[in-house]
C-alpha cells in the first residue's frame, strides 16, 4: 500500500491536497509501484533556492528537486513492506511562473513536475531538457494517460 506525506509550506494550505494526492497515488498505480511511501513537500522559491545551492550547486530556484532515499543503490522492496523512496520538494513560485511562460494551466504543470520527480525517484534521468529526452517523453505519456484525474 502506497504513503504519501504532503507538507505544505505555503502561507496558506491549499485545499486541494486530497485530490493531489490522489493523483500521486494514480501515478504510482501505473508505475506499479504500490508499496512505495513518498513525501511531497509544496514550498515557495527561497526554500527550494536554499536546497539548490546546497545539494546541486545551484543559486536559483528551481520547479521540482528529488531526493531518493536508494540513489546509487538497487531498489529493493519486500511483498507486504513499504520502500522509502524519497522527498520531492515542488515551488509554487516556479510552477506559477513556468506555467505562464509555457501556457499551460497550473494544474498541468503541477501534474507534470509531480510525475517528473517520481520518474527520478524510480531512477530514470535526462542530460538535457529537450522533449525528445527518453524520460521526458515518457513523462509526457503519464501525463497524458492521467488527465482525467483532476488535482484543482
Amino acid at each position: 500500500m502506497t504513503e504519501i506525506d504532503i507538507i505544505s509550506q505555503l502561507k496558506e494550505e491549499p485545499e486541494w491536497l486530497d485530490g493531489y494526492r490522489s493523483f500521486a497515488e494514480a501515478v504510482l498505480v501505473l508505475e506499479e509501484l504500490s508499496d512505495w511511501e513518498i513525501s511531497l513537500t509544496l514550498c515557495h522559491d527561497p526554500f527550494i533556492r536554499e536546497l539548490n545551492a546546497s545539494y546541486r550547486d545551484r543559486d536559483e530556484p528551481t520547479d521540482v528537486l528529488s531526493f531518493c532515499q536508494n540513489e546509487g543503490d538497487e531498489i529493493v522492496s519486500f511483498p507486504g513492506q513499504q520502500l522509502s523512496a524519497g522527498d520531492i520538494i515542488i515551488s509554487m513560485d516556479t510552477l506559477e511562473a513556468h506555467s505562464k511562460e509555457f501556457s499551460v494551466p497550473l494544474e498541468e504543470e503541477l501534474r507534470r513536475v509531480t510525475i517528473h520527480g517520481i520518474l527520478h525517484l524510480k531512477g530514470m534521468d535526462h542530460e538535457t531538457n529537450d522533449p525528445g529526452e527518453e524520460m521526458l517523453k515518457y513523462q509526457e505519456e503519464l501525463l497524458k494517460k492521467t488527465s482525467g484525474i483532476k488535482v484543482f
